[in-house]
């Protein structure tokens, strides 16, 4: 695992690469966005993101991949969303430099973007923003409407209009259609205080009404939920029989 400053970032970030990585390859890239208040550790630590990329790529059960975990905020305690700042961070500054460094698949469908519970927003938002960029959208325990803090906390109807997950998927429904991006959706009994887990499946049938490609899973228990959402999406947007 590799760690540093990406362009754009105050806080250092985390790199996985593959088990037998070599720079002759090309490999799915899978942008993972932590929670808030929150940092990268909680894949490395919190979902043992690791080990089980290790283990599920030796299997055959996911083709080898990268996954880039940036960190939003100036420090550990930002309790914002993923969204202006940090939106462009990603967008122009993470996703462009590892296409550059790293032996990437450099297309849409060679690009994930996923999220825990703010990072879930994250990632909606910034996906349904950059429809051209990222051919599958995950959210964990996520939600889909933008609250009024961090960059939206004084911001007027407009900009939180133009970040809201549910205009932005009405709005760029023909356009995700045709390039078919897919969406995963997944929840469990410990979700956002600030949403409900049937939110999450509310959002799910609505992308299904606008004939959109989306898979929901709901994890039973508590033990252990972030990381089996987190096994269902990878494996969901990285499955060994799917070519990017």
């Amino acid at each position: 695992m590799l760690s540093g400053l990406f362009p754009g970032a105050a806080r250092a970030g985390d790199v996985y690469l593959p088990p037998g990585f070599t720079p002759s390859s090309r490999y799915p890239v899978v942008y993972l966005l932590h929670g808030m208040p929150g940092s990268p550790s909680e894949f490395i630590q919190g979902t043992d993101l690791l080990d089980w990329a290790d283990a599920s790529i030796a299997s055959g059960a996911v083709r080898p991949f990268i996954a880039v975990m940036p960190a939003a905020g100036p420090d550990g305690k930002y309790n914002g969303e993923w969204a202006g700042p940090w939106e462009r961070m990603l967008v122009h500054g993470v996703v462009p430099w590892v296409d550059t460094h790293l032996p990437t698949i450099a297309t849409r469908r060679g690009r994930t973007l996923a999220g825990l519970s703010a990072g879930g927003f994250g990632a909606f938002d910034i996906g349904l923003r950059n429809p051209a960029l990222f051919g599958t959208i995950e959210s964990w325990s996520g939600y889909f409407a933008p609250l009024r803090d961090g960059p939206f906390k004084n911001a007027p109807p407009s900009v939180l209009a133009a970040n809201d997950p549910q205009l932005l998927a009405r709005s760029e429904a023909s356009r995700l259609a045709r390039y078919r991006t897919r969406f995963f959706v997944a929840t469990g009994p410990y979700h956002s205080h600030w949403f409900s887990p049937a939110q999450t499946i509310d959002f799910a049938d609505e992308l299904r009404g606008l004939r959109l490609a989306v898979r929901e899973q709901t994890v039973a228990t508590r033990k252990g939920e972030w990381r089996d959402q987190m096994e269902a999406g990878l494996t969901f947007a990285l499955s060994a029989q799917r070519s990017a």
